[in-house]
């Protein structure tokens, strides 16, 4: 293998020392890995935001709430309902449960009706923020992988140095490229991860404050409606 070869990106992943090239490999799988959470993420918040928009504009144009819940039904038997649209189903479910049941007063029938849809709030945080903490960790421990697995390639590279009489920057140059390839690897998989976390999170945050907006919006409703007989 010539000097080139030698100095090339695959070239110096091939003669980096076997832990090295695991330390290479396990953030090549980190970055495959949050890019397609990532993306995964990015098409989730993306939709879940449209279905909000859309809800909410079907809700405070006056429609009948019976008729939303019977097509909120319809679209959650086809696996399409998610996000605020759940909250409102499971408000209205429970609701109506304890309205039919006509031994529940008021007071009792809102607190079932509250409780419903901070159960059904805590699924959908749930939803919001999936994958957003390993996102974190890749973007907070990947550096130091890379760090380390430069440290170890430079120690090689000193230790093979020891057995030298003679040391020119062709001999060291080698050892020590193919260390820092780890440094760069680290950081390539860490940056696009801090910046998808830092973005998803505040849209994750504003989506679950949408949210409880709109079911505290929607227990006044129910509110005023149960205690107007």
């Amino acid at each position: 293998m010539n000097a080139g070869e030698q100095l090339s990106l695959w070239g110096l992943i091939q003669n980096a020392s076997l832990l090295v090239q695991l330390v290479m490999l396990l953030l090549l799988l980190a970055s495959v890995i949050s890019w397609v959470m990532i993306i995964q993420r990015g098409l989730y918040l993306s939709s879940a935001k449209r279905a909000l928009h859309n809800f909410e504009r079907r809700f405070w144009s006056g429609a009948d709430l019976n008729k939303l819940f019977r097509e909120g039904n319809e679209r959650a038997e086809k696996g399409k309902t998610d996000g605020v649209e759940s909250l409102f189903r499971a408000g209205f479910t429970e609701f109506t449960r304890l309205r039919q049941q006509g031994s529940s007063g008021p007071e009792a029938v809102m607190e079932g009706t509250e409780r419903a849809m901070r159960v059904a709030m805590s699924r959908e945080q749930e939803k919001v923020e999936m994958n957003l903490p390993f996102l974190a960790t890749v973007g907070s421990v990947s550096p130091y992988i890379g760090l380390f697995g430069t440290v170890w390639g430079i120690m090689n590279s000193f230790r093979g140095l020891a057995t030298m009489h003679q040391a020119t920057i062709a001999t060291v140059a080698p050892g020590i490229s193919e260390a820092l390839v780890a440094t760069a690897m680290g950081l390539f998989a860490a940056i696009p991860a801090v910046m998808a976390y830092n973005r998803y999170s505040a849209k994750a945050e504003w989506l679950l404050s949408s949210y409880e907006t709109f079911a505290e919006e929607f227990s006044s409703i129910l509110h005023r409606k149960v205690h107007s007989g």
